[in-house]
């Protein structure tokens, strides 16, 4: 049973009527069975949070996720997501009154700040369980009901579990009247892929083809960068003259004038998308489709990530290539995946250049022996350093679902 309001909280409610509810057409309908609410508090969390949905999806078949972002947020901005991403409404009881009724989630996870209290204690009310991730002292009351008390308390008690990443924000939290037994230390979700394995069948013979030369991945290369990579290839070849490059463009339709332009550099190419054989003597290997990055990741020690060494594409994920075992270079416009990139940077995985004849050394110094090797280890320690508390995080979630007793069926 619900707890009535405060009446600080009743009055902080009244106040903040008079904001004006989100604009906007019809909600999507409401997914049958168990449904999970889950809120990124900015756009540099999506991915993380992505990926743990992926995780946990995978361990409760049937679950159905609602991701949402701050009223004032740009979606369109944000990077993908596989679940459904819609704003949140504003800070009107009225307005978070009609999201809840319409979602009716089953349980609320928060990662980050910008904690609403008329949505958080609404949904608290109702008796959802909601966890906050990635806590921060960081309460959006609207502006009418900043002088009222206790309405931060209020907020952060409505969540039944607190995960903070510092004793510092510990501190602040336990301080506006928490219960300690609520706080506890935890580290922020981690980019966690699910990769999609690999015929083992084609990975040794495209080993085996290559086998004996050293070989570096191009990936999402746009045209604006061909004459960049493809330079830095011909440098890289005066001192390792058996490199092969895998050149994966990002539009297919440029690998047909990309060809001629490699016939008439003089440079041997095979397009993997028509079935040409790779030889001895081919220098590069044109390719175009996205799913078979998992096998040429797999191929290559070094994977240079395209559309970041010209303004205006942003980069690309790195993820996938770090996952998979493979070194990153990578341009200086990386701003769609820069906290990926930072953190890539920080640990060692990943190197910046800024020019072709950067890219061209980098290649070399990377194939080196061990160099490349240990770039991938610090990319693999980091990709799986999250994982024991992502299992932690499930089986937390698990727990208060199973603890539900809804019948779906009626809801």
């Amino acid at each position: 049973m619900s707890k009535a309001p405060s009446l600080s909280l009743a009055a902080y409610r009244v106040l903040s009527w008079g904001l004006p509810k989100s604009k906007g057409g019809s909600l999507p309908p409401r997914p049958e069975g168990e449904l999970i609410w889950l809120h990124a508090a900015n756009k540099h969390r999506l991915r993380a949070v992505n990926d743990f949905c992926h995780r946990l999806i995978q361990s409760r078949p049937g679950l159905s996720v609602l991701m949402t972002a701050p009223p004032d947020a740009d979606v369109e901005t944000w990077p993908h997501s596989d679940a459904l991403l819609i704003n949140l409404p504003v800070e009107n009881p009225g307005a978070a009154r009609s999201f809840l009724d319409h979602w009716r989630p089953d349980l609320g996870l928060w990662v980050g700040g910008g904690l609403m209290p008329n949505i958080i204690t609404r949904a608290a009310e109702r008796g959802t369980p909601l966890i906050l991730l990635e806590a921060e002292n960081d309460v959006r009351v609207a502006l009418a009901g900043k002088w009222l008390p206790d309405i931060a308390r209020h907020t952060f008690d409505s969540f039944r579990t607190i995960h903070v990443t510092s004793e510092d924000t510990a501190r602040q939290v336990r301080r506006l009247g928490i219960a300690g037994s609520k706080v506890a230390l935890f580290p922020p979700l981690r980019v966690n892929p699910t990769l999609r394995s690999w015929p083992e069948d084609e990975l040794i013979e495209t080993n085996h083809v290559l086998a004996g030369r050293p070989v570096w991945l191009a990936a999402w290369v746009e045209a604006t960068e061909f004459i960049s990579v493809l330079s830095a290839h011909r440098q890289a070849m005066r001192m390792l003259p058996r490199l092969a490059m895998i050149l994966h463009v990002a539009d297919m339709s440029e690998v047909g004038p990309l060809r001629k332009r490699l016939e008439a550099m003089d440079l041997r190419c095979a397009n993997w998308e028509d079935g040409d054989m790779i030889e001895d003597t081919t220098q590069v290997i044109l390719a175009s489709d996205p799913e078979d990055l998992g096998l040429w990741h797999r191929v290559s020690p070094v994977t240079f990530m395209g559309s970041s060494l010209e303004q205006g594409r942003g980069g690309q994920d790195p993820i996938s290539a770090t996952a998979l075992g493979s070194a990153v270079i990578h341009g200086p416009y990386v701003q769609n995946h820069q906290e990926i990139f930072d953190q890539l940077d920080e640990v060692g995985a990943a190197q910046a250049v800024n020019t072709a004849t950067e890219l061209g050394d980098m290649v070399v110094e990377l194939l080196a022996p061990d160099q490349a090797a240990n770039m991938a280890l610090a990319g693999w320690q980091m990709v799986t350093d999250g994982a024991p508390q992502v299992d932690t995080l499930i089986e937390i979630v698990q727990e208060h679902l199973d603890h539900r007793g809804v019948d779906y069926a009626g809801s």
